[in-house]
């Protein structure tokens, strides 16, 4: 499922649309009511595998599937 959606987003005319619509439709995160945005946070802050994969993001690049604890996200940098 991440990885369709994560193709889908992808090949969207509008990226930050595409996965703010998918955040909120599919994601069981809390941040899914706030269409998948993060508060800007630090390295420690998340879990490490998340970070990492952030942290490697140039402001809007899209990152592949990463997998945490909580399950599988799909990381546009906006900031």
């Amino acid at each position: 499922e991440a990885a369709r959606v994560r193709t889908a987003v992808a090949a969207a005319d509008d990226a930050a649309a595409a996965l703010a619509h998918a955040a909120r439709d599919r994601s069981d995160c809390p941040s899914s009511s706030k269409q998948g945005q993060l508060k800007p946070f630090s390295r420690g802050d998340l879990d490490r595998a998340f970070e990492d994969a952030c942290f490697a993001l140039q402001k809007g690049e899209l990152s592949g599937v990463v997998e945490t604890a909580s399950g599988f996200h799909v990381i546009l940098r906006v900031a």
